[in-house]
């Protein structure tokens, strides 16, 4: 009866992308934009997203190991983008943090979920990655600047 008085509300963008996706794409536009002349600390990092640097450090660990950050260790270290902003896109970073299996619906069986809600399930997680693919950190941290909450960008660094 509450469901007739009540209906649900149509699902958000942010029931389908998990947290730590979000703090992932965050975190690589974040460094894409404030990585020149040094690299980005985790501490920075954590700081500007309020977040605690440890929460921040295996998402941060994950891309390493992915080959799409590259972290450098030493007084003036932090993490820098492993590739140019254009050629990382938000679906590399998606199977990075989320794993092989982020298309995978995890139903099995020869039954209606296995059978039928499997793969619509795969279908959509699919398509889901495949508009990931097609935006770049270059996209994202343009719209950034865009909307202009991208914080002060280092300039070049000429020095020698």
């Amino acid at each position: 009866m509450d469901a007739l008085v009540h209906p649900p509300r149509p699902a958000s963008g942010a029931a389908l992308a998990p947290p730590r996706l979000g703090l992932a794409l965050a975190a690589m536009v974040d460094i894409a934009l404030h990585a020149r002349p040094q690299p980005v600390s985790a501490k920075a990092l954590a700081a500007r997203h309020a977040l605690p640097p440890r929460h921040l450090e295996a998402v941060l660990q994950a891309l390493v190991h992915h080959g799409l950050l590259k972290g450098l260790r030493g007084p003036h270290g932090g993490y820098e983008l492993a590739r140019e902003r254009r050629r990382i896109s938000a679906g590399d970073i998606a199977r990075a943090v989320l794993g092989p299996d982020a298309a995978e619906p995890g139903l099995a069986g020869r039954d209606v979920a296995g059978l039928v809600v499997a793969p619509l399930v795969a279908e959509a997680a699919g398509a889901y990655l495949a508009v990931l693919d097609s935006v770049t950190v270059e996209d994202l941290c343009g719209r950034a600047e865009a909307a202009q909450v991208a914080g002060p960008r280092a300039g070049a660094d000429f020095t020698i």
